[in-house]
């Protein structure tokens, strides 16, 4: 059920962004700015890491700050609750919705784009590695 993985690195920059932006949502928006940094960190040492901007963690740490950045427009600080609940999620859980997301673009599913698909998709139960191996179509 849980899925806390304290030896992962990236696991403890997924704990340490949650907790910042549980700050920025109850406390002070700082905790925003902080999170932000700390996700652009976390995607830059992910492009070091794989040594490729296509890889599929790059793609989700991409989106992800993606998000946050669009939630720093005027207006939209209300999106901050998405990741701020979703980073939670992943760090407990295991569950990660933006990789999820991010599984059905065209570029990452060998499958047709269908609803069954996307139900697959968000029903599968957390797992370990890539949730891309977890809703392939079985034969």
């Amino acid at each position: 059920m849980f899925m806390i993985e304290l030896n992962d690195t990236g696991w403890r920059y997924w704990l340490i962004t949650a907790a910042l932006l549980t700050y920025g949502v109850v406390a002070d928006p700082i905790g925003f700015v902080l999170a932000i940094a700390l996700t652009l960190v976390h995607l830059l040492h992910f492009v070091i890491m794989k040594r490729s901007v296509t890889a599929f963690p790059i793609q989700v740490r991409f989106w992800y700050l993606s998000l946050l950045l669009l939630a720093q427009v005027e207006g939209l600080g209300w999106i901050y609750w998405i990741p701020a609940i979703g980073t939670w999620a992943q760090v407990v859980f295991g569950y990660c919705a933006m990789a999820r997301f991010v599984s059905l673009l065209p570029w990452n599913s060998s499958e047709n784009f269908s609803f069954g698909l996307v139900i697959r998709t968000i029903i599968a139960r957390p797992v370990k590695g890539s949730i891309k191996q977890k809703v392939a179509v079985k034969k």
